[in-house]
């Protein structure tokens, strides 16, 4: 039975030769269908070895061209491609971190798909510095003298440390050597920089005096690292920048802070706790402060850096600079966003992170009851309701809080709350929950209220609530 099945197989030449194998080749090219055609007919020749019956066989040589259309769909797709977020997660790290607006991302393209001044001077006809775009409104928005950016705030960190305390000495807190995504380690970065740590204090409690008794001639800078993605409460202690300003002008010792999120509004006038800003470091004596772009920032991934103008003139100069820079799409989208802030109102309304964050629960609750009422008048074969949530910040940002939030949850009723999750992730555009006490919830706080109309259209063409599909 098995020769008369691989005999029934078409050939490579038969199948190059339909309508439809033409039609794939002037849309997807040769290369790709060859490819596509050889990979069927080899997962229906293992099938064959592998005991499928006559019947299921013949089912699959008659739905062969079809089956090769996917697979060359499958190969001509981006890799890297646009998801609906309904985890409620705003700074999803897994999912890109912060969104660009649309608006921004107009801007980018329209200077990056052709030529720029990205290092020109336009008027003195020389020379320029990619950092000169957005420089001027980080000293602007933040108080420092200059600025400048790398590719991240580990970048950053290792650059400014490099830069300020190579061969010597950085006193920082125990409490503050922390652990970032990806086990990337402060003492592992500033290891890296060629600076020599000095651990002072304890985990839950370190004083002024700590760091006193650390100073000695191999003491090049102090270094101050906000523990923005965890907390500890109970009896604890730390010192403050201000405090850190008295050994400064003591000892005559620059100051150094790693902010991590970097945000650059009062987020308590929105209803979450004080997460410290980048102009109060500033303000509080802070020589070199560095944080990233792509979390309460709201921007692309950079690590910026700001501060005293004698400092940043140095790690300009740092061959490490070089390796570390950021290419023209960064700086665009930097200096795009950082123009929003020239006004609280509109980076509130126009940065995505920050509308998202400030988002009155009224309206994700109309989100969230337009895509529920729009799928119950479906009739899908599930349990669609709204239902109350937590929306968080994430990307290692203001852990402890929370934001309420609407959510829709999708409980089908013929198959499981995972494999309904796992084809919703296989649609042209995915989309990404949580599964939560056998429910799927979007959360309206981060799922696009645009998507509403393609997440219905998607569930009646794709049948993804089908048993067999």
């Amino acid at each position: 039975m098995e020769k008369n099945l691989f005999r029934r197989i078409p050939k490579v030449d038969v199948l190059l030769e339909t309508k439809q194998c033409k039609e794939m080749i002037d849309q997807y090219g040769y290369q790709i269908v060859i490819e596509s055609i050889r990979e069927e007919l080899e997962q229906i020749r293992a099938q064959i070895l592998n005991g499928k019956s006559e019947e299921e066989v013949l089912l699959l040589i008659d739905h062969i061209l079809s089956s090769i259309e996917n697979k060359a769909k499958e190969k001509e797709q981006f890799h890297i491609r646009k998801v609906f977020n309904g985890t409620g997660t705003i700074l999803h790290t897994n999912l890109g971190r912060a969104p660009l607006s649309v608006t921004h991302m107009e801007k980018i393209t329209e200077i990056a798909s052709g030529y720029s001044n990205l290092e020109f001077e336009l008027e003195k006809g020389e020379r320029g510095e990619r950092y000169s775009h957005f420089e001027k409104l980080l000293c602007k928005i933040t108080g420092a003298q200059a600025a400048m950016a790398v590719n991240n705030n580990a970048a950053a960190v290792m650059l400014v440390l490099n830069t300020m305390a190579k061969g010597g000495e950085a006193i920082v807190s125990r409490g503050e050597l922390v652990e970032v995504g990806g086990k990337f380690r402060i003492p592992d970065v500033m290891e890296q920089s060629g600076t020599i740590l000095r651990e002072v204090g304890t985990t839950n409690k370190t004083h002024l005096f700590d760091y006193e008794n650390a100073i000695t001639e191999e003491t090049k800078v102090l270094m101050k690292v906000h523990t923005s993605n965890y907390r500890i409460f109970g009896f604890t202690n730390s010192v403050s920048m201000k405090e850190l300003g008295s050994l400064k002008e003591k000892y005559e010792l620059p100051i150094i802070e790693d902010l991590g999120s970097g945000v650059l509004l009062d987020l308590e006038k929105y209803g979450l706790a004080h997460e410290p800003t980048v102009q109060e470091s500033i303000q509080n004596g802070a020589d070199i402060v560095c944080f990233s772009g792509d979390k309460l920032l709201g921007g692309p991934q950079a690590g910026i850096i700001v501060g005293k103008k004698k400092y940043i003139d140095q790690m300009k100069k740092n061959q490490l600079t070089r390796a570390l820079r950021i290419d023209k799409f960064t700086a665009c989208a930097l200096e795009a966003v950082l123009r929003e802030y020239l006004s609280e109102e509109n980076a509130i309304k126009n940065i995505p992170v920050l509308e998202m964050i400030t988002r009155p629960l009224e309206q994700v609750q109309e989100a969230a009851e337009e895509l529920c009422y729009r799928l119950t008048r479906e009739e899908f074969p599930a349990v669609i309701c709204t239902q109350k949530c937590m929306s968080q910040i994430g990307g290692g940002s203001l852990p402890m809080e929370q934001i309420e939030s609407m959510a829709v949850s999708i409980q089908p009723h013929f198959i499981s709350t995972e494999l309904f999750a796992k084809r919703l992730r296989t649609l042209p555009i995915p989309v990404i929950g949580r599964v939560m006490d056998e429910k799927f919830l979007l959360d309206m706080r981060t799922f696009d209220r645009t998507g509403i109309a393609y997440f219905v259209e998607m569930l009646k063409i794709d049948r993804i609530f089908k048993v067999d599909r």
